[in-house]
């Protein structure tokens, strides 16, 4: 009997993690701000056969290691659809990092400890928003779980050196996925200080050479990539591959860290990231903070280990001015696993019990608000919405629709699974919210935030015999044509790309378009003879014939400021 139960329970996690999580697979492109950039790297992987030095357009890129874009393009020569091979990476990242969850609960406390951590890290708004996308952080999260997987499964239900050794070689793999995955060592601080302190059940075995081959399992994880790399830019001569080396090893990394450039933030930044990122999770941690205190106090390495990485990772990612979300959401699996043994206490806690009532109830407001508001057109926001990203005014209803669908499930849940059983409703709730944003919101956002619709207009505007030249582009506009585009750099300056853009449509101007981003256009061209393409991702595009060139195109003072500080933006962005 408890074996059918286990089971059914353990296929229900399954299928319900599937469910969010995959629902939408194939049905969108790549969005921005990322997503278009990897798959289009990736792409052209696939395309030059070159995988060690990745290529944007005609430059070196340089800003990641390459490892999702392997996967990517490994996945897409497997199936041979880009439309599910740019996101499975992250659906198989995230359905592993819950896996290491649930099996570390089931072996440091119970079964259903281990089914309570996934379903909490499962519907942890910052875990599935971001496992939904085709960035990298799902990837690194997976790895530095995994490498807190091989950790625990030897500091505190060891000795286990394999284990041991492959969370040292998964922090190892983290490094090249991102660069940071070598703060999954930092687990190791806590277990020592259990183990200096004589709390029972935690085995360092310093002493033992086992111990001592882990860091160089770690450098051999690093070195798959790092080594080919490195001989290749050097044994080459090639001053962009060395600049490429010397971009990536140092400028992305270490000086990334300690002299941030962007994304600036006060030091306090993430202690309302949490509460605001990790919910509901998030919401029980005033109730969860004595309970944890009095098994410390019961010198309980579990919890020690656990909290103390967290800690440690915020504390880590705190100290250079600039700060992401993304950057903390590694330590989010362990959180919810230190938070699992509690939930059954929690749950019989009236107080806890009228706080995910009210959180379902804000759901069902902000839903079902927004959809009556977008169906009554008032007021007005969701034309200015629709307007400023280049959304078609015919699926402002379907979308409005879905909103309202959303909110009265949510509605539905609330009135339900009532106390005790609130938790139940906000599983149903925000089951549905994920899986109609996925099944409605993709198929018709997706022309507009993918460019695609933005393209296949260009594409039949200038006519299947036109050339196209990008100026001033994004990756989704390159991913997106509907033939091989010229580009003048993607870095470069945009006064120089539209001046190296003019010379090149001069070379054949009755067969050559350019497409150039608004903010890029200088009085050299007269837009009364260009066309406005559309707008795409809130910003405006025009095609350009070479009789809207009235003028040599040098940049003045005034318009090289602008375009230095709307560049210097969308870098950011």
């Amino acid at each position: 009997m408890l074996k059918t139960r286990a089971s059914r329970e353990s296929w229900l996690l399954i299928v319900m993690a599937l469910l969010v999580l995959g629902a939408g697979l194939g049905l969108r492109d790549p969005w921005p701000s990322d997503e278009p950039r990897f798959a289009l790297v990736a792409r052209q992987m696939v395309e030059s056969g070159d995988w060690l030095f990745p290529h944007r357009g005609l430059e070196l890129y340089s800003d990641k290691p390459p490892m999702l874009m392997w996967w990517q393009a490994t996945l897409y020569s497997l199936i041979g659809n880009w439309r599910i091979a740019f996101l499975l990476p992250s659906l198989l990242a995230a359905l592993g990092t819950l896996w290491c969850v649930h099996d570390l609960g089931r072996r440091l406390w119970t079964r259903r400890v281990g089914l309570y951590a996934a379903w909490t890290l499962l519907f942890a708004l910052h875990f599935t928003f971001q496992a939904k996308k085709a960035q990298i952080d799902p990837l690194i999260v997976f790895f530095i779980t995994l490498a807190n997987y091989g950790l625990i499964r030897h500091l505190l239900l060891g000795p286990a050196w394999r284990w041991w050794w492959l969370g040292w070689f998964a922090a190892g793999l983290g490094v090249i996925t991102k660069g940071v995955g070598v703060v999954a060592l930092l687990m190791i601080v806590p277990a020592a200080l259990a183990s200096v302190w004589g709390w029972r059940g935690v085995g360092l075995s310093v002493r033992r050479w086992q111990f001592w081959v882990a860091p160089l399992v770690f450098l051999l994880a690093i070195a798959l990539w790092l080594v080919p790399m490195v001989v290749t830019a050097l044994s080459t001569g090639s001053a962009e591959y060395r600049a490429y080396m010397d971009d990536i090893l140092f400028r992305q990394t270490a000086k990334r860290y300690s002299q941030s450039w962007d994304h600036h933030q006060p030091w306090w930044y993430f202690l309302a990231t949490m509460p605001s990122m990790w919910i509901p999770a998030f919401l029980a941690v005033p109730w969860a903070i004595p309970a944890w205190w009095r098994r410390l106090r019961r010198r309980d390495p579990r919890y020690l280990v656990l909290l103390g990485w967290w800690a440690l990772i915020v504390l880590f990612f705190s100290i250079p001015d600039g700060k992401r979300d993304v950057y903390i959401l590694p330590s989010l699996p362990m959180f919810c696993l230190a938070l699992a043994p509690l939930v059954p206490g929690l749950l019989r806690k009236r107080s806890v019990q009228w706080m995910l009532t009210g959180f379902t109830a804000l759901l069902a407001v902000l839903t079902l608000g927004a959809g009556i508001a977008m169906l009554t057109g008032q007021p007005g926001f969701e034309t200015k919405l629709m307007g400023s990203r280049g959304i078609d005014s015919s699926v402002t209803a379907s979308l409005a629709w879905a909103a309202v669908a959303m909110g009265c499930w949510a509605l539905a849940s609330l009135l339900v699974w009532q106390r005790p059983r609130a938790h139940i409703g906000v599983v149903s709730a925000l089951t549905v919210i994920w899986v109609l944003y996925s099944l409605v919101g993709y198929p018709h956002l997706n022309d507009s935030s993918s460019a695609r619709g933005l393209m296949h207009r260009v594409g039949e505007r200038i006519g299947v015999d036109a050339e196209l030249g990008l100026v001033a582009w994004k990756e989704q506009n390159l991913l997106m044509a509907d033939r091989p585009a010229a580009t003048f750099g993607f870095q470069n300056k945009w006064d120089l790309q539209l001046r190296e853009g003019v010379a090149w449509q001069a070379q054949a101007p009755a067969t050559r378009w350019l497409l150039v981003q608004e903010d890029a256009l200088l009085a050299c061209v007269d837009r009364s003879r260009a066309e406005l393409a559309g707008i795409a991702n809130r910003r405006r595009w025009w095609l350009v014939r070479a009789e809207a060139v009235t003028a040599p195109c040098e940049a003045t003072a005034e318009e090289l400021v602008r375009e230095h500080a709307m560049q210097s933006r969308q870098a950011n962005e």
